[in-house]
């Protein structure tokens, strides 16, 4: 094959040209499906047909279509991308390497987060260059999101978005070896909405022999919706529409008035006689099953994989601080925030206030917030993994805390990305609207952190004691 100025990879569907730097070669915006364009927006993902010549993989992908995300004074930029970029073909991964030789590297493939409505491999967070740097194939991955994604439709299949990731990981094992990486060595790792995906991965029969371990970091194994939940979601969005809640009728519909009708599904009640909204009225989308992932481990992988799992101490601190609702919050709120999502409201109020008798107002709905969106769903997951898999079950928590927003944004939820990714000296982390805050990060976290993340995908072993549920280990980074 001739000489090229850029790295050539010859794959399946095609030849691809990235670009070579002193971290290996990166690959951009390479489909692993068809468009999902019409119709096709509500189907399941079909593989790429391919192409002649050479595809240029060196600018970055589409993404799916997703509102603006904006979080008071925070900037959340580096975490949510630049929103939407339209473009047809968006259902892509980024794959950064050492080097395309046909090694045997482990891979990482990483699945974002955006509250089942926005992200994409475009967020400057999940640059891969610390991966490559020490040895890993980094994949990244776009998917559906939102209506397209995640609403529950008649006569379309269910959970578009977890289909793409699928998709994605068949993908990574029929093409990753001509990049350098073992398809035998595959680790599947996302962060919130990822990670709840990830741990969806665990209960998916489909799933089985696609990747080795998995990583939840601000996940949830009790996530999902039940249908009845979901088909309120869908109801209020057919209403909204003015038109049938049918693929039909939802294919006609540009993909700006489908945005353009999230805000009227934000706060649904969605609490019914045997379940909570489990997202609080953060988002109006989740996965859709009957049966929670953390009940569900024995129908996919679960057993046979290891997981790494894990969630950080002040989670809900970044539904609150951002928009000064930390310092506003009053008892009322307390008890309204209990009340839509612990089944026993006042006695979860009673026994926060006596684990934490002189915390704030806020301070106890950010501890409730957390407790309710992530810990209770990531113990449920860990301890159902470890009873399942024996020993192979390694549990964190990430007690670092930003001092951005005056000092008050603390150890929450997404501030672990930075220290994962080897990316905490960054200044766009920096500053007191940035995520990490004025300070500067404490020396060696990230190093310890990123280290590992690719110890286990490695071997399997972060290096800490695996879980036990009678005698539970949890390892605690920063703090």
């Amino acid at each position: 094959m001739p000489q090229y100025s850029h790295p050539v990879v010859e794959t399946p569907a095609g030849v691809v040209r990235g670009l070579r730097d002193r971290f290996g070669e990166l690959y951009r915006a390479i489909p692993y499906a068809m468009a999902p364009q019409g119709a096709r927006r509500f189907a399941a993902p079909v593989p790429h047909p391919g192409w002649s010549g050479i595809r240029n993989a060196v600018e970055p992908s589409p993404t799916a279509p997703q509102p603006a995300r904006p979080f008071g004074r925070l900037d959340m930029t580096p975490y949510f991308g630049p929103g939407w970029v339209p473009g047809e073909e968006y259902l892509t991964v980024d794959v950064r390497t050492p080097a395309a030789d046909g090694g045997k590297r482990p891979v990482m493939v990483f699945v974002h987060g955006g509250g089942f409505v926005s992200g994409s491999t475009r967020a400057a967070l999940y640059d891969g260059k610390a991966f490559a740097r020490d040895g890993v194939v980094l994949v990244t991955v776009n998917y559906r999101v939102g209506i397209p994604g995640f609403l529950d439709l008649p006569g379309a299949p269910a959970n578009r978005g977890l289909l793409d990731v699928l998709a994605a990981l068949r993908w990574v094992r029929d093409t990753i070896s001509p990049f350098g990486g073992d398809p035998g060595a595959v680790t599947v790792f996302g962060q919130s909405a990822g990670a709840t995906l990830v741990g969806a991965l665990l209960a998916t029969p489909e799933a089985k022999g696609l990747f080795r371990r998995a990583i939840v970091q601000s996940g949830s194994g009790t996530g999902a919706f039940t249908p009845e939940q979901a088909e309120r979601v869908t109801a209020a969005a057919a209403h909204a529409l003015g038109v049938r809640a049918s693929v039909e009728q939802f294919a006609a519909i540009p993909d700006e008035h489908l945005l353009g009708i999230l805000p009227e599904l934000t706060g649904l009640d969605l609490r019914t006689a045997t379940a909570r909204d489990p997202l609080l009225g953060l988002s109006p989308f989740s996965l859709v099953l009957p049966v929670q992932p953390a009940e569900a481990l024995a129908d996919g992988p679960g057993a046979e994989v290891c997981v790494l799992i894990g969630s950080n101490t002040e989670e809900g601190n970044l539904y609150l601080v951002p928009q000064g609702k930390l310092e506003s919050s009053t008892e009322a709120d307390v008890l309204t925030l209990a009340a839509a999502g612990y089944a026993d409201p006042a006695g979860a109020v009673a026994d926060l206030k006596a684990a934490r008798p002189n915390a704030t107002a806020g301070e106890l709905r950010s501890a409730l917030l957390g407790e309710a969106l992530f810990g209770t769903g990531t113990r449920s997951m860990a301890g159902a993994h470890s009873r399942i898999s024996g020993r192979q079950t390694y549990v964190y928590s990430f007690a670092q805390r930003s001092t951005a927003l005056d000092g008050r944004l603390g150890a929450t939820h997404t501030s672990e990305l930075p220290y994962v990714f080897d990316l905490a000296d960054e200044p766009w982390l920096h500053g007191d609207s940035g995520l990490l805050g004025p300070d500067t990060a404490p020396a060696g976290l990230a190093e310890e952190m990123h280290g590992a993340w690719v110890a286990f995908a490695r071997d399997g072993n972060p290096g800490w004691a695996a879980h036990d549920p009678e005698q539970p280990v949890v390892k605690v980074f920063g703090g």
